[in-house]
């Protein structure tokens, strides 16, 4: 009899990709959304079978730059993948710690913020009544201009155009604000971010405002709703476990360049 027999693919069946992703929704959910055809046609897919059976899986955006890369899977099949059909030569990977050693067999890893990937659903949520108004595409530039006060994550116009966003204004100026990465109602998924407060305005609960506002309205529209944090984020980590969101995984997110062969 002969050995494990071990093939790489690249995927692009949106059925066959989500097939896979469906044994970990939450891990996947960033990746469970480039399914929807508005983000699709810029995701690249590769899988490891062994024996027949997807073992691993990559899914890379170029909607974004540098482009996000995920791994998921066995990590000898993430091996396979990264040195035949997946070979970019530069990614901001999302993986977990365990397939680092596949990641780090081909690309040299800069800095790694150590992430929890967190998770509420309807039955847990918790909600914090307050202030929160919808913001839409008159807020820009409001939005816009806190953001720019500090240290708030990435943020682009077409964020606030096609997700959700909350924000609380003191005296007509917007001093808080919490919206989302990625809002896929064809596959029932939503990813929380860009929450930000204003240094002066800190310590008064309206982060925790405008993230249950926007909590609630996806939970409102069935979806599955994630977000991401720093481990060492101790604040953000409280409120999201106040409004009912629950550590499902660690996972790694560092830049990586592809080594010379």
């Amino acid at each position: 009899m002969g050995g494990p027999r071990w093939e790489v693919h690249r995927l692009e069946e949106r059925e066959a990709i989500g097939a896979i992703l469906a044994r970990d929704p939450v891990y996947g959910a960033y990746a469970l959304g480039d399914l929807d055809p508005r983000f699709f046609p810029q995701a690249e897919w590769a899988a490891a079978y062994l024996d027949g059976e997807p073992v691993a899986l990559t899914h890379l955006y170029r909607g974004l730059s540098p482009h996000p890369l995920e791994t998921f899977g066995d990590v000898r099949g993430l091996a396979l993948i990264l040195g035949t059909a997946q070979r970019a030569p530069e990614a901001c990977f999302n993986c977990l710690e365990e397939h680092l050693p596949a990641v780090e067999g081909f690309y040299a890893l800069g800095p790694k913020k150590r992430m929890w990937r967190m998770v509420v659903r309807a039955g847990w949520f918790r909600p914090v009544e307050g202030p929160a108004e919808r913001l839409g595409m008159a807020d820009l530039g409001d939005l816009k201009e806190l953001y720019a006060t500090g240290d708030a994550e990435s943020f682009t116009p077409d964020l606030l155009e096609q997700g959700v966003f909350y924000g609380v204004r003191v005296l007509g100026r917007l001093v808080a604000a919490a919206g989302t990465h990625l809002v896929s109602d064809v596959q029932r998924v939503a990813a929380v971010g860009n929450v930000y407060v204003h240094p002066r305005y800190r310590g008064q609960g309206l982060g925790t405002v405008v993230t249950s506002r926007v909590t609630e309205e996806l939970l409102g529209r069935g979806l599955l709703v994630v977000l991401d944090v720093e481990e060492g984020n101790a604040p953000a980590l409280r409120v999201y476990e106040k409004l009912g969101y629950e550590r499902h995984c660690a996972f790694v997110e560092c830049l990586g360049r592809r080594k010379a062969a």
